[in-house]
């Protein structure tokens, strides 16, 4: 039965702009609708004008028809009524769409009590009932935690809990998924199913990737620039698209499988960047005003890798494992707080501060969002020749350079005089490349590079790495938690979790034949564009959250979510709970190239997966 019509729906701004053009959509009871296209397309548009959340000066055409009754034009006061009731919504954001000061518990109550007249006991038991329905451990406990408590993924638990609190026809997911890691964006896919199933709502899922709809829809609409350009059974439209927007779009989502660059010979390859026991431990401070101490939080807890000159390392785990804070170890420049850092044979901690400035030269980086990085009161020009100002170099030759960057990233000269706020992230991402290019680096550290940015955005900036890599001979770490994008750029992969290295190798060995049951997770947590595949294939999910940083737990860090551990016998489980796991090759007599920290590794590697 068909619960939500959309016919011929157009939304129009006072600036002229048309964010929908024409779109026709249904959604019958019980059917996951997914709504697929770059950021612009308008797919948030027509959400929102579905919910009726538009701002005032939109002008909304067309019709918009929830069990038959039509809602556009009506008041707002009457589609209150109707919005958490029959028609609820999960926003992208969870933490600016719940309310800071008042706990997850309260905010789900009051979702039950506006549209019932349950007591305020029962709407908090409710409130109770649908976390521990979404998957939340403790739920009684969490129903009392603040936002700012719970993780990314707990956060967006909690706001799919409130949207089926009254059982609604219609669930509208708004990129659920977009700013979670692979294995959470997994764990909320699997909530998403719960409710529906409890529910036996209509879900129309919005999304950039085709992917996080070929294991959950039923139904696809691929919007481009406004219009609605392909519909059918998900399974037809991704495996036999009929426009050639699909076909790029898909061909823009990384594979999990598949090739990685042809491993370099390490031997004889000089050390860029060498790491050893690297620690970062920071104090928490509790209470007003900080009087009192707890933890340390183990960000990073005595890892160790190398880059050599030309290859392209990936540094890969989940949110909160460490990767970033290793990164900004080494950025610093400065004595750790243990271990060592050592770049181009140098010990940091010895350096003065004049070495310091002329080895920035040779080391540079690109952030994971390039708009935040990029001074928004300064044109693209002045920008990537910031660099080039601060260390001398000559005004003639600077602008010189500048114009040699924006061709070298695929940008055209109009661009140099445009502000950042003026560019698509794709665009503002390439400047940010271009800027750590100025100075001609020998090594490039990559923050996340394209976990900002959408399908087809983030295929683009990788081929222009590619590129770049290829062309200029540079040393690349890559901090990354999402495994599919590494596939085209990494030659040695390394795998965080809890402020350890759990696995390192050829990223051919670690993606092909991984040994670690974490990282076989992360493989698997990526999701396949094609459904057949995507439905077919076995998968380990992860369950909970990675330990606390403060507290971890003895023995093996990965031991409370790992799936091996709960197959284990006592005496095998033994060295999981009390020995901390050392790293050792998989293959033993074959050396040190492909190693993993487990006491129970995946079948010595070989055909893990």
């Amino acid at each position: 039965m068909t619960v939500l019509h959309v016919t011929d729906l157009t939304v129009r701004y006072a600036r002229g702009v048309r964010a929908v053009r024409g779109v026709s959509l249904t959604a019958g009871a019980g059917e996951v609708l997914g709504v697929v296209g770059e950021s612009g397309s308008g797919k948030t548009a027509l959400a929102l004008a579905v919910l009726g959340l538009l701002p005032d000066d939109a002008r909304v055409t067309g019709s918009v028809r929830l069990r038959g009754a039509e809602l556009l034009g009506r008041p707002d006061a009457e589609l209150s009524r109707v919005r958490g009731k029959d028609l609820a919504m999960v926003f992208q954001d969870p933490l600016s769409a719940l309310t800071p000061v008042h706990t997850v518990g309260d905010q789900i109550a009051e979702t039950v009590r506006i549209h019932s007249r349950a007591s305020r006991a029962s709407a908090r038991a409710r409130a109770a009932e649908l976390l521990d329905l979404v998957g939340i451990p403790g739920a009684r406990r969490r129903a009392r935690a603040y936002p700012h408590e719970l993780s990314g993924g707990m956060r967006q638990r909690v706001m799919i809990a409130m949207a089926i609190a009254n059982d609604p026809a219609v669930v509208v997911a708004d990129e659920p998924t977009t700013a979670l890691d692979a294995t959470v964006q997994g764990q909320v896919l699997d909530v998403l199913r719960v409710a529906q199933e409890a529910t036996g709502a209509a879900i129309v899922l919005i999304t950039h990737d085709p992917g996080v709809v070929a294991g959950f829809a039923d139904r696809v609409v691929v919007m481009h620039e406004g219009r609605a350009v392909e519909a059918g059974p998900v399974e037809r439209v991704l495996r036999r698209p009929g426009t050639a927007y699909t076909k790029e779009l898909l061909r823009s989502v990384a594979p999990v499988g598949g090739s990685s660059p042809a491993p370099l010979a390490r031997s004889g390859r000089p050390v860029v960047l060498e790491v050893d026991a690297l620690v970062r431990h920071h104090a928490i401070r509790k209470g007003p005003w900080g009087l009192r101490r707890g933890g340390p939080v183990r960000a990073v807890d005595g890892i160790g890798f190398a880059v050599r000159e030309g290859e392209t390392l990936a540094l890969v785990g989940e949110s909160g494992c460490g990767k970033t804070t290793a990164l900004m170890e080494i950025l610093r420049l400065a004595r750790p707080q243990g271990g060592r850092v050592t770049l181009f044979g140098r010990d940091t901690a010895a350096l003065r501060a004049a070495d310091r400035k002329a080895l920035r030269r040779d080391v540079q980086v690109v952030f994971q969002d390039p708009y935040s990085s990029l001074n928004p009161r300064m044109r693209v020009s002045g920008i990537i020749a910031e660099p080039l100002t601060a260390h001398g170099v000559p005004k003639a030759r600077a602008r010189e350079r500048v114009e040699e960057l924006i061709e070298l990233v695929g940008l055209g000269p109009a661009h140099a005089e445009r502000y950042p706020h003026a560019l698509s992230g794709g665009q503002r991402q390439r400047v940010g490349i271009a800027r750590a290019l100025a100075l001609e680096p020998r090594l490039l550290l990559l923050d996340e590079p394209v976990s900002a940015l959408d399908v087809t955005a983030r295929a683009d900036v990788m081929a222009l790495l590619e590129r770049l890599r290829k062309r200029l001979g540079m040393a690349c770490l890559l901090v990354t938690h999402d495994v599919g994008v590494v596939h085209r750029l990494a030659d040695q992969i390394a795998v965080m979790y809890a402020g350890r290295i759990v696995e390192t190798g050829p990223a051919g060995d670690v993606r092909g034949a991984p040994a670690h049951p974490y990282t076989r997770a992360l493989l698997d947590a990526v999701p396949l564009a094609d459904p057949c595949l995507e439905r077919r294939r076995p998968r380990v999910v992860l369950r909970g959250d990675p330990p606390d940083p403060a507290s971890p737990p003895a023995g093996c860090r990965f031991r409370s979510r790992c799936p091996r551990y709960v197959t284990l016998t006592a005496a095998e489980g033994v060295l999981c709970e009390e020995h901390d796991p050392e790293s050792r090759p998989v293959r033993p007599g074959e050396g040190a190239g492909h190693s993993v920290a487990c006491h129970h590794p995946h079948a010595e590697g070989r055909g893990a997966r």
